[in-house]
């Protein structure tokens, strides 16, 4: 809190439209308000495609001086680089697909920002996410799923801890993107029209094949269906992940269907590849083993076998999981109804009713 008994937020500004909006609701909410613009590795080592760091930081300077609001770039370069880009390098050598947006949130914006805007007198971090925060009457706080179903973001914020979650604040989670830029457009913010970033959050527009070339060398290998037939060569099975259909780069012999990647064999080198459906084998599954999983409360929901909600990918719906504990931070999710294409280093978002309750990072998927 300030000196009038204000709470001090500083608002994670990346020049969109949603973070500006964030920034204009608190500041008409009467919250003591700063923006800060985080500089990330590639804005300072971009060599390909196109990420236009320089004019984003300046769109949300120009929205922070329209607000009335103080601003500055923090630079967490360093941060980036050990804690997203090299597990995100490590885990496609390895043969998963990580997810480092999900990482993101809970290691940089709500982790080394949320530490520095604590060493500089800042009670929370506030963000332009579709996600809800709410504050029980004895203060802990829980995140809730977003009021716009087309754009909730919570799944994104799966792995956030209970003590990130207490300084986390979401000032658009109970709008509707509409409502988000008539709100820009009301305090006439230069973002207000601004299209939305379809980005990884750290490489901007940059193809994700084009970046993993600059880092881990090509490796051929056959492509082979699953009858042991050889269809193809690929460039390296780190550019492809379960469940693909598209720049296999391998035509398939049926009309209108496609082929897809079904399992990459490490030791071979093989990409396997089959036609979609529900008896295809490696493809569906009923039960996942997730690893690191994390709890967003301190109720204690995942220490305990019960029936919960999951979400397998982002977008994908919030459906009924039982779900049952392991120990040393896995458990064991069992669907209801089989989930299709489920990727190693991926992640499982855990709902019960709206409330996030956490999430773990997919470690074995179990056909059969």
């Amino acid at each position: 809190m300030n000196d009038n008994g204000k709470e001090r937020i500083l608002v994670a500004m990346s020049g969109g439209v949603d973070s500006s909006a964030a920034a204009a609701l608190l500041v008409e909410q009467g919250a003591d308000v700063a923006g800060a613009f985080m500089k990330n590795w590639i804005n300072e080592v971009n060599v390909i495609g196109d990420c236009p760091w320089q004019q984003d930081a300046e769109d949300a300077r120009a929205v922070a001086e329209r607000l009335g609001i103080p601003f500055q770039i923090v630079n967490l370069m360093d941060a980036y680089r050990e804690r997203i880009v090299d597990y995100l390098i490590k885990g496609y050598a390895d043969g998963v697909t990580p997810n480092p947006d999900v990482l993101c949130n809970r290691e940089i914006k709500f982790g080394v920002f949320r530490d520095w805007a604590r060493e500089h007198g800042f009670t929370a971090v506030a963000t332009g996410h579709y996600a809800r925060s709410q504050c029980h009457t004895d203060g802990h706080r829980e995140i809730l799923t977003g009021s716009d179903p087309n754009k909730d973001q919570t799944y994104f914020l799966s792995l956030m801890r209970p003590e990130q979650v207490q300084d986390a604040r979401f000032p658009i989670g109970d709008m509707l993107k509409p409502e988000v830029r008539a709100l820009a457009q009301r305090y006439g913010l230069s973002t207000a029209q601004k299209k939305d970033s379809q980005g990884i959050c750290f490489i901007g527009q940059v193809k994700m094949a084009d970046f993993l070339r600059m880092y881990i060398p090509d490796a051929p290998g056959d492509i082979v269906r699953q009858d042991g037939r050889r269809v193809g060569q690929h460039r390296g099975l780190h550019y492809f992940t379960l469940g693909q259909r598209r720049g296999i780069g391998v035509a398939s012999p049926v009309h209108q269907q496609n082929y897809i990647v079904v399992e990459k064999r490490l030791r071979t080198r093989e990409l396997v590849v089959a036609f979609d459906s529900p008896d295809t084998a490696g493809l569906y599954s009923s039960t996942c083993i997730p690893a690191s999983v994390s709890s967003t409360g301190w109720e204690g929901t995942l220490e305990r076998e019960g029936m919960l909600l999951a979400r397998a990918r982002y977008r994908a719906p919030s459906v009924p999981v039982r779900y049952i504990p392991l120990g040393d931070g896995r458990a064991r999710v069992e669907w209801l109804e089989p989930q299709r294409a489920l990727v190693c280093g991926q992640i499982c978002a855990l709902y019960e009713g709206d409330i996030l309750r956490g999430g773990g990072v997919y470690a074995e998927i179990i056909y059969g």
